[in-house]
């Protein structure tokens, strides 16, 4: 366990061990706290609430895998499991805030610690409520700038696909809508259940500072923001892959097109060497000399195929063929 303190309004950023933390907890106000936790926590452990002096039954899920999304008040204190984007997986980061102190847990590296330092050293938040909603606001921008970055590899993607196609798209397309599916399903809960304790807490606390009223409703503006985001890029995905479906079909198109082409010039010649090819009396008593053999087996599919290719020429088919070839190559 790495837990790391913010002594604020100073910013003095100290690493400690659990004992200490605990000690601050009770004692110091204004005070920020990160837990960094074990990817596989130590089998019986206590809970992370116990060791940090936190002794209520309501904070045993603190620092807990596998935490739904959560949001509520707890008397004089604030709860919320928080996701936060880190490559292509989703981290969860477990926040606890009173006037006091934020208290952030997390496991590896998951956490907001370094961007959130940053950005008290330039805001300067007057008290932990204004920090929690800088931690939120972090959080929402990484699914933004996930979000963003997707979205642009994807229109890439599509704009590759018109100069030519191959498996290597469909299989990076896949990923990116598999991971556009995770950010959307991963957000969707947590702006839920946050937007309707801050909904619900305006509404009943009409003596609710205007301060964190407003920081409250530009908390609910931006995750309205980020949650379009990740629809568009939902709706690229599907668009890209609607695309390419749409392009294999025209080629697809084209080759039964070329098929048909020569199926009108063979099949005739076809029917007329297997019709000469039948032993039928009148064939091979009549039919001997070979001018007749030139006229009809020869003459016959010579003019079939003129005839075809006039007809080809007349319905312009040619044309069209040779217009989709360089609509291919471009």
């Amino acid at each position: 366990m790495i837990v790391t303190v913010v002594s604020m309004p100073e910013g003095g950023v100290t690493r400690t061990d659990v004992a200490e933390a605990r000690e601050r907890l009770a004692t110091s106000g204004f005070l920020i706290v990160d837990v960094e936790l074990s990817e596989e926590p130590p089998t019986g452990a206590p809970p992370v609430s116990h060791q940090l002096g936190l002794e209520t039954e309501h904070l045993t899920w603190l620092g807990r895998a596998g935490e739904p999304a959560r949001a509520e008040f707890l008397g004089d204190q604030a709860a919320f499991v928080v996701p936060v984007v880190k490559g292509n997986e989703v981290a969860h980061v477990h926040t606890l805030v009173t006037e006091r102190y934020l208290l952030t847990v997390h496991r590896g590296q998951a956490g907001l610690r370094e961007s959130l330092i940053a950005q008290l050293r330039s805001e300067r938040p007057p008290d932990t409520v204004a920090v929690l909603f800088l931690l939120l606001q972090e959080a929402l921008a990484t699914y933004r700038r996930s979000a963003v970055q997707d979205l642009l590899l994807v229109e890439e993607l599509e704009d590759e696909m018109f100069e030519g196609r191959h498996p290597a798209q469909i299989y990076r397309l896949s990923q990116l809508r598999r991971h556009s599916a995770l950010l959307h399903h991963t957000l969707l809960p947590y702006l839920q259940v946050v937007d309707e304790m801050f909904t619900r807490r305006m509404m009943m606390n009409s003596g609710l500072p205007e301060e964190r009223q407003r920081l409250a409703r530009e908390f609910q503006h931006t995750a309205r923001l980020v949650h379009t985001d990740i629809e568009s890029l939902q709706d690229a995905s599907r668009r890209a892959f609607a695309s390419y479906s749409t392009l294999v079909s025209g080629e697809q198109n084209a080759v039964i097109n070329r098929l048909a082409i020569v199926s009108v010039i063979f099949l005739p010649l076809s029917f007329l060497t297997g019709f000469f090819g039948m032993n039928f009396t009148y064939l091979t008593d009549e039919l001997e000399s070979r001018a007749v053999f030139w006229l009809l087996a020869i003459g016959l599919q010579v003019v079939v195929v003129f005839v075809a290719l006039y007809v080809l020429h007349r319905t312009r088919i040619w044309r069209r063929l040779r217009d989709e070839e360089g609509i291919d190559d471009r």
